[in-house]
């Protein structure tokens, strides 16, 4: 099953302009430009979950997982930042899509500039 959901997350991702797929961490990781985007996991530490990592907000993750912690977990190590971990037998390809794509705008997006002080 697992290669099925990695082959599923792989033709979304590297659909998206400027993708690549390299090993990170001994798991296909998936990212645009320099920038990590999706981070598959299959059976993390024994976790049991195959799963992608995404980016994200402390409040969209929240949100996420009270509303279907059936679909979403806060992943170990990134999910302090706001990560979001997603299992990938309970969302649709439509509403992976639809995430993944998220992620990919999140890191694309050009960050703001630190505001200069006047004296």
């Amino acid at each position: 099953m697992s290669e099925r959901l990695l082959a599923r997350v792989r033709r979304i991702c590297l659909a998206l302009p400027d993708t690549s797929e390299r090993l990170s961490h001994n798991e296909p990781t998936f990212f645009a430009g320099k920038k990590v985007f999706v981070m598959f996991a299959n059976n993390h530490h024994g976790d049991g979950r195959v799963a992608v990592w995404l980016p994200g907000t402390l409040e969209d993750q929240e949100s996420l997982i009270a509303e279907d912690p059936q679909k979403f977990f806060r992943p170990p190590y990134v999910g302090p930042r706001g990560w979001l971990g997603v299992i990938l037998k309970n969302v649709s390809v439509s509403e992976l899509s639809l995430l993944i794509e998220a992620a990919y705008e999140r890191v694309r997006a050009p960050r703001p500039k630190p505001k200069r002080r006047t004296r």
